[in-house]
C-alpha cells in the first residue's frame, strides 16, 4: 500500500492513499507503523487528496546514502566503479517533501545538479543482518532526490556540504510497502527537468544491489525503524552533460520511479 504524511489546514494525518482519496490512519507518523497492523489504526475518515498538503513521508532517524552504485553513472564523471559500496551521510534537516522547493544561496554555489534515487526505509532493529535476511528489514520503498552541489563537492574534498544543504534532499511523496515491492532490482527510474528526460535507468543496474547493501551497512552501524538509505543514481546527471547544465531558478526536476509515483520539485536561488 501507498502510505502518505499529509496536512489538512493545520492539522497533520497519516493514511493510505487510493487514487485521489486518503484513509486517515490514527497514528502520529509512519514510524507507529512498523511493527503494527495497518487494520487496527483505521479511522473510518476519508480525506480527498487535493484538500491536502504533502509532507516528507517520514522524518528519517538517519540517512545513509551510496555514491556511483551506477557503472554508467561512476564513468560518465570520469570515475572507476567502486570495490566497495562508496558511502557517506545525509542531514536529516534536509528532507523536504513533494512539491517543496529546493532552494540555496547563489554565492554558496553555482552547480546544483539531480540524482533521482531509489530509498529504502527501514522497519526493524538490524545489526549484521545476511544478504539473504536483508529484505525482512524493509519497511517499504520510496523516492528522492540527492540534489548535489558540484562546486561544492569539489572544492570540500568530501560531500557533507555538498549533499547536506536544507532542502537538499526531497523524499516521496508515498513509502510504498515492501510486499508491493518484492524485487526492488526491477524498477524504471526517470529524472526529467522542465520536462526533458534527462536519467532513464533500472535498479538492476545497481554494482550492489539493495539486499548487498544493508547487510554491508549493517555491519558497521546499527539500522534502526525509520533510518533511510539512498541507493545511488543512474547515469545522466547534470555535470556529466556537453556542456555541463545546472538547476537554476525556477527548474521543475521529477524523479518518477514505477510502481511508487513522482517527486516533483521547484528550485529557487536565494
Amino acid at each position: 500500500m501507498k502510505l502518505l504524511r499529509y496536512a489538512i489546514g493545520d492539522d497533520s494525518y497519516t493514511g493510505v492513499l487510493t487514487g485521489d482519496e486518503i484513509m486517515r490512519l490514527g497514528v502520529e507518523d509512519l514510524a507507529e507503523l512498523m511493527g503494527a497492523e495497518l487494520a487496527f489504526v483505521d479511522t473510518g475518515i476519508i480525506d480527498k487528496l487535493a484538500d491536502a498538503r504533502v509532507l516528507p513521508p517520514l522524518q528519517p532517524g538517519k540517512i545513509l546514502a551510496i555514491g556511483r552504485n551506477y557503472a554508467e553513472h561512476a564513468r560518465e564523471l570520469g570515475n572507476e566503479a567502486p570495490a566497495e559500496p562508496l558511502i557517506f551521510a545525509v542531514m536529516p534537516s534536509a528532507v523536504i517533501s513533494d512539491g517543496a522547493v529546493i532552494e540555496w544561496e547563489a554565492n554558496m554555489t553555482a552547480q546544483v545538479d539531480w540524482e533521482g534515487e531509489l530509498a529504502v526505509v527501514i522497519g526493524k532493529t538490524a545489526r549484521k543482518v545476511s544478504e539473504a535476511e536483508a529484505l525482512e528489514v524493509v519497511f517499504g520503498y520510496t523516492i528522492a532526490n540527492d540534489v548535489s552541489a558540484r562546486d561544492l563537492q569539489t572544492r570540500d574534498k568530501q560531500w557533507t556540504r555538498a549533499k547536506g544543504l536544507d532542502t537538499f534532499c526531497p523524499l516521496g511523496p508515498v513509502i510504498v510497502t515492501a510486499d508491493e515491492i518484492p524485487d526492488p532490482q526491477q524498477l524504471r527510474i526517470v529524472t526529467t527537468v522542465d520536462g526533458v528526460e534527462k536519467q532513464n535507468g533500472s535498479t538492476a543496474d545497481m554494482i550492489f544491489d539493495v539486499r548487498f547493501l544493508i547487510a554491508h551497512l549493517s555491519r558497521a552501524f546499527t539500522l534502526q525503524p525509520g533510518d533511510v538509505i539512498l541507493t545511488g543514481t543512474p547515469a545522466g546527471v547534470g555535470k556529466a552533460q556537453d556542456p555541463p547544465q545546472f538547476l537554476g531558478e525556477g527548474s521543475v526536476v521529477s524523479v518518477a520511479i514505477e510502481g511508487i509515483g513522482k517527486l516533483t520539485n521547484r528550485c529557487k536561488v536565494i
